[in-house]
């Protein structure tokens, strides 16, 4: 199966499955002599594992990450970092119903289509478990990238949605409730409409932003490799990711090009940020913002009218334990896939020219 590598410098394969007996990565390019600060690593995985509220899946993993290679003592040696994260908590019987049809909306139709076989307990390669080693991964780059500060929080849930601007956040809020909203007062509308929809055995989409803020000038590679095109990349491989907007988005197409451009200072700083910090698919300095779209989680606890693997039709309502809306334990995927980005783009940037 191709597709399973992400970056060119620093790059990330990850390999398992769902209910197999663990998911797990490898790292190429990372530098070494990056001292790894392991308890940051299992922050952002817990920020992603399941069980951590009533608002997400029950399943319960402690999604600890096991080294088995390119870190010494603590330490990165420039060799491959393979990584692995036990799967212990699987209960596959809950998908038994459907080995022999396919659910509305998840991969199982094409997987079968395509490869002639599928894992189905789980959905297999499909599953989101798969996400965990990229938040892995991206815990790593994050800590390459010092100086670079990665915000990522959930701005919509079904038709509830912020207003106004980032800068008008405070972002200290977003691990203290969780929906991971920094509106206190929109987080908990959220919280009570999340709880509903599970309670109807529905789900519901939402919308996740993320802020990268000071990244270096000069980020990003001409003509194919964009940098807001490699980001529209990383976020729409996400699971249930049904669209990426950065800058002035859809926006900006309601505005008129004096009112959109965005006139520099001295210092060559801008007065204004529709461009999101992307000129010419390159990092001009100022904050990078985008809009990360979900869909509803397909698996739903309501019966649907679907087929099976001869074309029969036949009923199906969800079994197993599932997320009622994706976006709260999708914020930390956003910001590992942001950083793998900026990470690699970074350590490519260091090849453009000659220092003088």
């Amino acid at each position: 199966m191709a597709g399973n590598s992400f970056g060119e410098i620093f790059k990330l394969t990850t390999f398992g499955e769902s209910h197999g007996p663990a998911i797990g990565g490898i790292i190429d390019g990372c530098p070494a002599g990056l001292e790894l600060d392991l308890d940051a690593i299992e922050v952002e995985m817990n920020r992603r594992k399941p069980g951590q509220s009533a608002i997400v899946t029950q399943r319960k993993e402690p999604d600890t990450v096991k080294f088995l290679s390119g870190v010494f003592e603590g330490v990165t040696t420039g060799t491959p970092i393979g990584f692995v994260i036990e799967n212990t908590n699987q209960k596959s019987k809950d998908y038994s119903h459907i080995k022999d049809s396919y659910r509305p909306s998840h991969a199982d139709y094409t997987y079968d289509e395509k490869y002639g076989i599928r894992d189905y307990r789980g959905g297999g390669r499909s599953s989101a478990r798969e996400t965990a080693t990229r938040v892995a991964a991206g815990a790593i780059a994050k800590q390459l990238l010092k100086d670079v500060k990665i915000t990522a929080y959930v701005s919509g849930v079904g038709g509830l949605k912020l207003q106004g601007n980032y800068v008008d956040l405070d972002f200290s809020e977003i691990e203290k409730n969780p929906v991971r909203c920094p509106d206190k007062r929109m987080a908990a509308e959220m919280e009570t409409y999340i709880k509903q929809i599970k309670k109807e055995g529905d789900t519901v989409g939402g919308l996740i932003s993320c802020v990268i803020q000071n990244v270096p000038v000069g980020l990003g590679e001409p003509v194919f490799d964009k940098l807001h095109a490699q980001l529209g990349k990383a976020m729409l491989s996400i699971n249930a990711v049904k669209g990426f907007e950065y800058g002035s988005g859809f926006a900006g197409t309601q505005m008129k090009g004096s009112e959109h451009n965005d006139s520099f200072n001295e210092d060559g700083s801008t007065k204004t940020n529709h461009s999101g910090g992307v000129q010419g698919g390159i990092s001009n300095g100022e904050a990078i913002y985008f809009n990360v779209a979900f869909k509803p989680v397909a698996t739903i606890m309501k019966v649907q009218e679907t087929i099976d693997t001869k074309g029969n039709t036949l009923e199906m309502k969800g079994k197993g334990r599932h997320d009622p809306c994706v976006v709260p334990r999708a914020v930390p995927i956003v910001e590992a896939m942001a950083a793998l980005v900026i990470a690699d783009f970074w350590l490519l940037n260091r090849l453009s020219r000659i220092s003088s």
